[in-house]
């Protein structure tokens, strides 16, 4: 036999010792029933025993369920206290000393508090506190918790999207009630007016026919809006004039469309636009003494006590009182520049202090040789009375470089988009 085998090819011999080998390792093998896990076959409609993990269970059990709470909304009303919200809510003094020691943000939001300011109170089926919630706006709710070692605190933040939208109108009456007819809010129309401040006199230069477009940011949380942004580009028409204002990212400042900053040495008016009693008239009547005098400036009326401005940074050059101008204060802006702001009620700087552009300086009022109450403004350069709407003033800063190259890219885009929606958008 062993002949007969040696006598074979080399290649069937291989073979026949290669399939006898896997015989052999078969022989050795495991049943397939005893390689099969315990597997039972279950039928429909029979109940089988399950284990359970008890001890699992009892610690999800401690864990406080907050969708389930029975929730009381208490709101701070004028004259109230935190203590006076709590005794409302069925809560003990004793609780707030010690949920205000717990933590310095906790302390915060339970003392810090305003008319108005709304709290939730979350509790359970034994009336035991479990959490309290504080909306502090519409995207942000500070929570206080109740935990196994007392209370802690933490804040829920809802993500917020921003999307554009576009404001235009044409000035009828007057630029505030313009604002207003277009949607803006009282902030987005003082941020307007504050954008183009040193180039108009939002008290005297407004005419009829004057125009604005806007586009801004709103904020979108969870598919509301939930408020409005900044200003991203707007377009302001004032007597023919075009003006243009581009927000730069990397600055928070604007610029015009060639990179000049919006912003200039001085303002063109020295406080909040409201009616004006006379604009510069070299030649007017004195309303006390009825003489025709040179009346070198301008007179802003506006409720007593309104802020008055620096115009520009400078230093005070007197800061005084006198039977004609009444309170006043004289700024010294450089060798070149002064500017002076009479019939104040209230003076709010000394004669030596350095200010800057936009600090209150004092409060409109009718001290002095006067007929009501009113802001007496007068700019002088190099000594001489000038018209503080018209006067040229010191040239606006530049961007330059790389910081210039990336604005004038990105005010391209803002006011082609500006363009845009305002096809889109528009409803005259």
């Amino acid at each position: 036999m062993l002949s007969l085998f040696a006598r074979l090819p080399w290649i069937h011999r291989a073979l026949i010792a290669f399939f006898s080998a896997l015989i052999v390792v078969a022989l050795f093998l495991p049943a397939p029933q005893d390689l099969r896990q315990d597997e039972r076959i279950y039928q429909v409609g029979k109940a089988y025993p399950i284990d359970i993990n008890y001890e699992a269970l009892a610690l999800q059990e401690t864990l406080p369920t907050l969708s389930v709470l029975r929730w009381e909304t208490h709101t701070i009303g004028s004259g109230d206290s935190m203590a006076l919200l709590f005794q409302r809510a069925g809560l003990s003094s004793r609780l707030l000393y010690t949920l205000t020691s717990t933590s310095k943000e906790i302390a915060n939001q339970l003392t810090r508090v305003r008319p108005g300011d709304s709290f939730q109170f979350g509790f359970d089926t034994d009336n035991n506190l479990l959490q309290i919630k504080r909306k502090l706006n519409e995207y942000e709710t500070f929570l206080i918790t109740k935990s196994e070692n007392g209370y802690t605190s933490s804040t829920d933040t809802k993500e917020v999207f921003y999307q554009y939208n576009y404001a235009r109108n044409t000035i009828t009456s007057n630029f505030w009630n313009a604002g207003l007819g277009a949607g803006l809010t009282a902030n987005q129309i003082m941020e307007l007016a504050g954008i183009f401040g040193w180039d108009i006199d939002f008290a005297l230069d407004i005419r009829q026919n004057d125009s604005f477009e806007i586009l801004y940011q709103e904020k979108v949380v969870e598919g509301e809006v939930v408020g409005r942004g900044k200003i991203i580009a707007a377009i302001f028409t004032n007597q023919g004039d075009t003006f243009k204002a581009i927000l730069d990212d990397r600055t928070g400042n604007y610029y015009d469309e060639n990179g000049r900053a919006m912003k200039k040495a001085f303002l063109r008016s020295p406080l909040d636009f409201r009616r004006v009693s006379s604009n510069f008239n070299p030649t007017r009547r004195h309303p006390v003494t009825g003489k025709v005098r040179a009346h070198r400036g301008t007179d802003y009326a506006a409720p007593v006590g309104t802020p008055i401005w620096a115009a520009g940074d400078g230093i005070v050059q007197k800061s005084s009182y006198n039977q004609f101008n009444g309170n006043y204060v004289f700024i010294k802006h450089s060798n070149t520049y002064i500017t002076k702001y009479l019939h104040l009620t209230k003076r709010m700087v000394k004669t030596g202090q350095r200010v800057k552009q936009g600090q209150t300086i004092g409060t409109l009022g009718g001290t002095g040789r006067v007929t009501g109450p009113h802001l007496h403004y007068e700019f002088l350069v190099n000594g001489v009375h000038k018209n503080p709407r018209t006067v040229k003033l010191p040239q606006s800063k530049s961007l330059t470089g790389q910081a210039k190259a990336t604005f004038m890219a990105n005010a391209a885009i803002r006011l082609k988009n500006l363009d845009r929606y305002g096809k889109l958008l528009a409803t005259d």
